[in-house]
């Protein structure tokens, strides 16, 4: 009858799900906004530590117009970019996680501090994967000798992308884990028994 199979992965978000999600979105934030401890509460973040640093930064990556809250149509087309958008979105949403300071570029620092963050949310969840050999600092080191085309020592969005799409390493280690759905899920059911 012409019907198309969709797969349903864990990192996809279905409409209950989303639903649920604005039923939470009225009630711990009737003004409309989510602010960032909001933010963190939401998902239930504790204020420090690893996965707090995570929340900072997609937090702010979901700020579009960084007034630093986040209103529910930014949220919702946060959320469906995350757990539906193609590879290039993604990454250019990864982008703007990497660019703490928004400056269209991804310096050492900047690159060093969400790698740091990566690794320690990994040891933490015991998600290990084979690149746990490779130390912060190497990882930075072949992740900027792969991208920085130009050599001036920071990653445009284009390089970022363009070296993220050519190298499955990269790739992984870019987009934050494939994917920041995961991350968001996790919270969701960790949050969801309490």
């Amino acid at each position: 009858m012409g019907q198309t199979q969709q797969t349903e992965s864990s990192e996809q978000m279905d409409i209950k799900a989303i639903q649920d999600m604005y039923k939470r979105f009225v009630i711990e934030c009737p003004s409309g906004l989510l602010f960032l401890h909001e933010f963190k509460r939401f998902f239930g973040v504790a204020t420090t530590g690893e996965a707090s640093e995570y929340a900072e930064n997609m937090f702010r990556a979901f700020d579009k117009n960084g007034d630093n809250t986040i209103d529910f149509l930014e949220f919702v087309a946060a959320l469906n970019l995350v757990f539906r958008g193609d590879l290039e979105h993604k990454l250019r949403w990864s982008f703007k996680v990497y660019d703490k300071d928004g400056n269209g570029y991804v310096d050492r620092n900047e690159l060093r501090s969400i790698i740091d963050s990566i690794y320690r949310l990994k040891r933490i969840s015991k998600e290990n994967t084979n690149d746990s050999y490779i130390t912060v600092d190497e990882a930075v080191n072949r992740i900027l000798a792969a991208v920085d085309t130009d050599g001036d020592g920071k990653v445009s969005k284009e390089e970022f992308i363009k070296g993220a799409q050519q190298d499955p390493w990269l790739l992984n280690m870019l987009k934050l884990d494939m994917n920041p759905a995961r991350w968001v899920m996790d919270q969701r059911r960790k949050s969801a028994h309490f």
